[in-house]
C-alpha cells in the first residue's frame, strides 16, 4: 500500500468532518425547543439573570456566529457545557464512550465471526440443507428488530432461566476475576442482540459475494490445476470476496449505532446512546451536538479503515 494512498484517504476525513459539523449544528440550532425553557418560565429567576445566561451561551446570536464560536472552542478542546448535568460535554462523553465502543466492537466481531464462515460454507454448497437453514435463520434474524430480540432474551435468560442480569450495572462490587465474569455476563445479551442482527445481514451478503467470485474463470483454472477445494476457497475466493463485505460493514455502521442506542435503552447500558436520548429529552443541545458529532466521527473513522483495508485486500486499489 503506497503512502500517497493512505495520505489521500486521511486528508478526505477533514472536509467530511467539517461538513458534518455544519449540518448537525444548523439542524440543532433551528430545531424547536429551548434549553432554558423551564428556567425562563420560572418566576423566581430575575429577567436580568435570564438575559445574562442567554448572552453567556450566545443563544440569541445568529446561527453562523454561534457555529463559529462552537468550532473555535472545539478546536481548542472545549466541547461545551451541559445545561442539565453541569459537567463538560467531553467529560460526559469520555465517561460513556468506552462502554459503547466495547459493546459495539464485541458485537461487530461476533457478526463477522458468524457471517464469514456461514456465508462461505453456504456458497460452497449452494441450496444444500446447511445453506437453506442458514438462509432461513438469516432472514429471521434480519427481520426482527433489536428491541424485540432484546425483550425476548430478557424474558428467556433473565426472567425465566435467571441466568443473566438484564440491567447493566456500573458499580459492580466484585473484584478480580469475579468482576470480569460479572462484566461478561451482563454484556452477553446486548452483544448478542447487536451481533446477531448485524451477522444475519452479513451472511446473505458474504454468500452472494462468494458465489460471484467462485464462478470466475481464474477459480475454474485453479481447480483444473488440481488445487484442493479448501485451498481454492481460502486463497483465491475468500480474499477477493471480502472486498465488498468490507464495504458493507463500513456502510452499515450507522445502522449499528442506531441499534446500539435502542439496545442501550433496553438493557440500561450506560453508553453514549443512552446519553444522547436523555440529552434530547431534556433539550441539552451541547450534549446532543457532542454525541452526534462523535457518532459521525466514528462512522467516518470506520470508513477510513475500510478504505485502508481495500488496499490490503486488493493492491490494485492502492495504486489508483
Amino acid at each position: 500500500m503506497s503512502p500517497a494512498y493512505v495520505l489521500r484517504r486521511i486528508l478526505l476525513v477533514i472536509p467530511s468532518l467539517f461538513g458534518i459539523s455544519i449540518v448537525l449544528f444548523t439542524v440543532l440550532a433551528l430545531a424547536p425547543g429551548d434549553p432554558f425553557g423551564e428556567l425562563m418560565t420560572n418566576p423566581n429567576v430575575p429577567a436580568a439573570v435570564q438575559a445574562a445566561l442567554r448572552a453567556k451561551f450566545g443563544l440569541d446570536d445568529p446561527v453562523y456566529l454561534r457555529y463559529i464560536h462552537w468550532l473555535v472552542a472545539m478546536l481548542h478542546g472545549d466541547w461545551g457545557f451541559s445545561f442539565v448535568s453541569h459537567v463538560n460535554v467531553d467529560q460526559l462523553i469520555l465517561q460513556r464512550l468506552p462502554v459503547t465502543i466495547a459493546v459495539l466492537g464485541a458485537a461487530q466481531l461476533l457478526a463477522i465471526l458468524v457471517a464469514i464462515p456461514v456465508g462461505v460454507l453456504g456458497a460452497a454448497k449452494p441450496y444444500s440443507l446447511f445453506d437453506q437453514i442458514a438462509n432461513t435463520f438469516a432472514f429471521i434474524g434480519f427481520s426482527l428488530p433489536t428491541f424485540f430480540t432484546g425483550l425476548l432474551l430478557i424474558l428467556l435468560f433473565s426472567i425465566k432461566l435467571d441466568w443473566l442480569p438484564f440491567v447493566f450495572q456500573t458499580d459492580l462490587t466484585s473484584t478480580g476475576w469475579h468482576w470480569w465474569l460479572d462484566e461478561v455476563k451482563q454484556s452477553i445479551m446486548p452483544v448478542l442482540v447487536l451481533g446477531l442482527f448485524q451477522g444475519a445481514s452479513l451472511v446473505r451478503f458474504v454468500r452472494s459475494a462468494v458465489l460471484d467470485v467462485i464462478r470466475l474463470d481464474y477459480v475454474t483454472t485453479a481447480r483444473s490445476k488440481g488445487i484442493g477445494q479448501r485451498r481454492v476457497l481460502l486463497r483465491h475466493v475468500v480474499r477477493n470476496a471480502l472486498i465488498p463485505v468490507v464495504t458493507l460493514v463500513a456502510l452499515q455502521l450507522p445502522i449499528v449505532f442506531g441499534g446500539a442506542i435502542i439496545t442501550e435503552q433496553i438493557f440500561r447500558v450506560p453508553g453514549i446512546g443512552s446519553l444522547l436520548i436523555s440529552a434530547i429529552l431534556s433539550n441539552d443541545t451541547p450534549v446532543v451536538m457532542g454525541v452526534t458529532f462523535v457518532f459521525a466521527g466514528l462512522v467516518i473513522l470506520f470508513n477510513l479503515i475500510a478504505d485502508l483495508l481495500y488496499g490490503l485486500l486488493d493492491p490494485r486499489i492502492a495504486f489508483r
